[in-house]
Parts: C-alpha cells; structure tokens; sequence
C-alpha cells in the first residue's frame, strides 16, 4: 500500500472483515487440484473438436438464460455507461479488450453482461486447469497463460493471434487475481494494454463498485454487497509511440479511470505493478 486510500462522500466500502495480503498479485483462493494437465506446447489453446465446442455453446446459454438474470436477483446488479459501447460501434468493429478490477466470483459474467451478451475469451492462470472449474473456466473463453517453454508462449500468443483475426472481443483482469470484495484498484501488469497495443485494439475500462444491502435482500441476512458495474469510454492505442511507453500509458489511463468511475480521488496502490520483465503477453 503506497497512498492513504481516500473516497468521495456517499462511496460505500464494505466492511469485509478479510485480511488482504501485502503483495497486490498475491492469490486469496486456494485451487483444489483434481488433475494433471500439463499447459505446455501441445495444449490445445483453442477449442476445436464439436464436442467442446457445443458446451461452450451450452455454457453461454446457460449464462446469458439463467445466470444473468440471477446476477440481478442475488447481487442486484446495475449497469453504468453502457452507451460508451453502442455509440462506439465503428471503433468496436474489429475487437476490443476490456478490462475490470477482478472481486468476485461471478464478475466476469458482469463484464459479459456490460458488454451486451458478447462471447469473449480470456487468459487464465494454467494451473486453472488442473481445478475443479477446469471445464466452465476453459467453455467460458478461458486460455492458461504457459509458466515456462518459449515454444509455449507461442503457441499461447498464436491462440490471441486467431482470436483477433476472427475480430473477437478478450476479456483481461489487469490485477491478475481475485480479492472479495476488495475497494481500492490495485496496480496492473501491463499485459493486457502490450496486447491492446500490438493488435490496435481499444481498451474498454470498466469497473466494480458495491452498494449497501437494501430492501427485501435485508431479510436474507445478505453478506455481501450489491455489485455496479461501470463502464468507461474506450482508450485507443497510439501506434505512433513505443509499445513499452504507449503500453505503460494506456494502463495508467486505465487505472486512473477506473479510479474516478469508483469514486476514489486517491487510490491506495500505484497504477502499474512492477515486475521483472516476461513475455509482454505472458503478463496479462
């Protein structure tokens, strides 16, 4: 924690009892390992056969029929700034890369929602794959990030390389892991804004914030806030400067953004997360 975290008046924080950790990358959920799937060269990043195809046809309906609805009635979602995406149709043509502060179990299935029932696909941790949410993680667009193996992490970027030409939208958590219901923004690997800038994709910020229980969810004892999701207008790539520096500037942008959707005049963390220097992908 670099800064006091400072909020403007009326901005709920919720009073969650958790013990965050020091390090702002740092996972909170334990992965109970199930299986032995090695994420190396021959992993199959992208669905191919008919079989995995179809569930993940069945798993979108079933988010878009059952679970958005549920996402309403449990965490009361609301949406904010949707218009930044319908006015922005031209510049969306080819693809976006939407990003989010990553604190709850069902917050990609808010992004989902914010951005008007679109199929996206998304990296994930690899050894994701070895979990007991294996299948809904990789039939939602879930792609494991290689820990190692330079042959790996091309075949990794080649995934997005197809992805892109098919002018599909990904989906990236710049925090990298979850905490509940955690207030402040914490910093961003770069990754997600390199991969902005290397297919000249805008980035869509979008952002968290919680309301108090109100109303008839009171009577169930609820303990967890109500969840509004922001979205921000779109940050398009400067191809003219270099992908390090317009990579770093997008994502302060992004953060700060983000920050201002939230209603934080001072962040607790610094916007961009120092780390030791990957594969610019590998980072998101």
């Amino acid at each position: 924690m670099q800064n006091e975290h400072i909020v403007k008046d009326g901005v709920f924080i919720p009073q969650t009892g958790i013990e965050y950790p020091e390090k702002p990358d740092q996972r909170m959920v334990p992965l109970k390992k199930v299986r032995d799937v090695k994420v190396d060269e021959n992993y199959p990043y992208l669905m191919k056969s008919f079989t995995e195809k179809f569930y993940h046809f069945l798993v979108y309906l079933g988010i878009f029929v059952i679970v958005f609805p549920l996402q309403k009635i449990r965490y009361g979602l609301k949406i904010e700034g949707r218009k930044n995406i319908t006015r922005n149709k031209k510049l969306l043509k080819n693809g976006a890369i939407t990003v989010c502060n990553h604190v709850y179990r069902w917050d990609y299935l808010a992004v989902l929602q914010a951005a008007r029932f679109r199929h996206m696909w998304f990296p994930t941790f690899a050894d994701n794959m070895n979990g007991t949410d294996m299948r809904l993680i990789r039939s939602a667009g879930g792609i494991p990030i290689p820990e190692s193996g330079f042959s790996a992490i091309k075949k990794f970027n080649e995934s997005f390389d197809t992805l892109h030409a098919r002018k599909k939208w990904i989906h990236i958590f710049p925090e990298t892991c979850r905490w509940q219901w955690y207030q402040p923004i914490r910093p961003f690997k770069t990754g997600a804004f390199s991969m902005a800038y290397r297919y000249d994709l805008p980035v869509i910020p979008m952002v968290l914030k919680y309301r108090p229980v109100t109303g008839w969810r009171k009577l169930f004892k609820m303990d967890h806030p109500l969840v509004t999701i922001c979205v921000g207008e779109p940050i398009v790539p400067n191809l003219e400067n270099s992908r390090k520096a317009e990579s770093a500037r997008i994502c302060k942008e992004a953060h700060e953004k983000m920050c201002e959707m939230a209603g934080i005049e001072q962040n607790g963390w610094d916007p961009i997360l120092e780390e030791k220097p990957v594969s610019a992908e590998k980072g998101a």
